[in-house]
């Protein structure tokens, strides 16, 4: 089963890297739907800034450790996604790094999971859904989010360097392709789901696909009736 879906995941990785690339406009129009001006979202950038004033006081190497942990869960959540084992997740004595290993060939997606995926934003969110079927999303809450975000883009921005040795087996050109788009649309994602939960989410990416429509419609009007 790992060796199908790695194939078919290994044909997407071209057409995906397009398609981040492309969705890059769309994401700075979709800001204009977001209502930044409400309590939940005041308190989101709250506790986003919070995130990086308390890691200013936050004892190195216990950061850079959090970050290795967060790196190897995330190629190993991907992993077993895909239908691979996950054999072991190490990391070094003096967090100069880490290392998992899985059945399998393994995919592309498993490479770069760490560098845009926000994994522990999505359990986050994931418990934030079960305490919406009781009580509704409040400014506390998006508080809490907003530092997990944080965490989230500053763990993905400390990682990308010319040093990283997973960036070179997808190549440098996918990645400048995937990552930013990737990332932003992530970041949107999240907003919309401080906004309304599971369903702003949903209608978000409702929104980018639109977008993205309107914006192929207008080049392809650009270039036909140039």
């Amino acid at each position: 089963m790992s060796a199908i879906f790695d194939k078919f995941i290994n044909l997407l990785k071209w057409p995906v890297a397009v398609w981040a690339l492309w969705s890059l406009p769309a994401f700075f129009q979709s800001l204009d739907y977001f209502d930044f001006k409400t309590l939940k979202f005041v308190a989101l950038f709250g506790g986003f800034f919070l995130f990086f004033v308390a890691r200013t006081s936050m004892d190195s190497s216990v950061r850079t450790s959090m970050q290795i942990i967060a790196h190897e869960l995330a190629h190993s959540f991907f992993a077993v996604l895909t239908f691979h084992k996950v054999k072991h997740i190490r990391v070094a004595d003096d967090n100069s790094g880490g290392s998992m290993g899985f059945e399998g060939e393994g995919n592309w997606l498993i490479i770069i999971a760490p560098y845009f995926f926000p994994l522990f934003c999505f359990f986050f969110m994931l418990g934030i859904g079960v305490y919406m079927k009781f009580a509704a999303l409040n400014w506390i809450v998006s508080a809490v989010f907003g530092y997990f975000i944080g965490y989230h883009v500053d763990t993905v921005a400390s990682q990308i360097h010319e040093k990283q040795t997973d960036l070179p087996k997808v190549s440098y050109l996918f990645c400048a392709m995937f990552l930013p788009g990737a990332n932003l649309w992530i970041i949107g994602s999240m907003l919309a789901f401080n906004s309304t939960g599971w369903d702003g989410l949903g209608k978000y990416q409702e929104l980018m696909v639109h977008l993205n429509m309107e914006n192929l419609q207008t080049v392809v009007g650009l270039i036909f009736n140039s």
